[in-house]
């Protein structure tokens, strides 16, 4: 869902926040990259542009995986952004300076689109394939300069074709230049227990991006080394959105950087809504009550027991209500 000006604007601070925080990670990681690239974007209606924050690691030196969040610009009648996951081969050339690489995976995708029938608009989720030509430039200082090529090919929306450039950071480089191999283990689990309270915004994602306060209270327990679980309580206030109030499970990748100080996790699971109530014209309401979350969060730990926290949540419906709602809170560990 590519947001209308406003939501622009928020969004783009969620991802700046985001990417200080990957940044401060280059003190502690092996393997790791992280990038955020810009550039024009096509599709069979109109040129506009696209982004994309990407997190990559080796899985040697012949192969790697991505984890990216992308943007696709405002499309007529589409505004639509998602997440992919890559495999990649890879070919590090003159000197390990260069390195070409080839890389292909699921695109899950969300896109606010004028609706069909009724209302002004609706959500509508997706799945399709990103196919992506890249080429890296390795510096000394751990700076890499790339190029993308990317492909969306998606089921039931438009096909996109997009040329990025951007900047990306080695997030630890031993003696020597290029790509690492692969990234470190280790033996005991990211997280123990922790409390944390947080408040922030909500932003539906409509054509106008209605906002107002969000409130949440989370907990959440290491399961394995890097799997974490939470349960939380969520409350939307809504004078001109959705009011809901719910909880939500959900199962996280995490990774924990700069000695364990700070961590940064990608997770999904359902939400049950207790309450929800629509304030919006036509005063449509929902026709379910179970539906996604699909987050990511930084935390850092100021000592053994005090931490801050910074989550992106988007809330997936099946009643075009899907919300972007950016909290960020104190958290208490045990």
């Amino acid at each position: 869902m590519t947001p209308s000006p406003t939501r622009s604007h928020r969004r783009y601070t969620a991802l700046a926040v985001v990417s200080v925080a990957i940044g401060l990670m280059s003190q502690a990681t092996h393997a790791q990259e992280f990038s955020v690239l810009a550039g024009p974007l096509k599709s069979s209606r109109q040129n506009t542009y696209s982004w994309e924050a990407n997190y990559r690691e080796g899985l040697g030196r012949y192969a790697a995986w991505s984890f990216s969040w992308l943007n696709e610009g405002h499309i007529p009648n589409h505004h639509r952004d998602g997440q992919a996951v890559q495999f990649w081969g890879r070919v590090p050339v003159w000197n390990d300076r260069l390195e070409l690489s080839a890389g292909a995976g699921p695109y899950r995708y969300f896109d606010t689109s004028a609706a069909q029938a009724g209302g002004d608009y609706s959500n509508t989720h997706g799945w399709g394939g990103m196919f992506t030509l890249r080429a890296a430039y390795y510096f000394d200082n751990r700076w890499i300069a790339e190029v993308k090529l990317n492909r969306v090919q998606a089921f039931g929306g438009p096909d996109t074709t997009a040329l990025l450039f951007g900047i990306g950071y080695q997030l630890d480089a031993p003696d020597g230049h290029g790509p690492r191999a692969r990234a470190p283990s280790r033996n005991t689990n990211v997280t123990s227990n922790e409390v944390t309270a947080m408040v922030g915004t909500t932003i539906l994602n409509s054509l106008d991006s209605e906002s107002n306060l969000a409130e949440s209270i989370e907990y959440r327990r290491g399961l394995w080394k890097y799997v974490d679980f939470s349960a939380s309580y969520l409350h939307e206030g809504g004078h001109v959105q959705s009011r809901r109030d719910g909880i939500a499970a959900q199962l996280w990748a995490t990774r924990a950087f700069f000695d364990d100080r700070l961590t940064l996790g990608v997770g999904a699971g359902p939400y049950l809504s207790i309450t929800q109530n629509d304030d919006l014209p036509q005063n449509r309401t929902g026709d379910g009550r179970f539906s996604g979350l699909v987050s990511l969060s930084a935390s850092y730990r100021f000592t053994n027991r005090w931490l801050a926290r910074v989550t992106w949540n988007r809330m997936v419906t099946r009643y075009d209500r899907d919300a972007d709602i950016i909290e960020a809170g104190i958290g208490v560990r045990f």
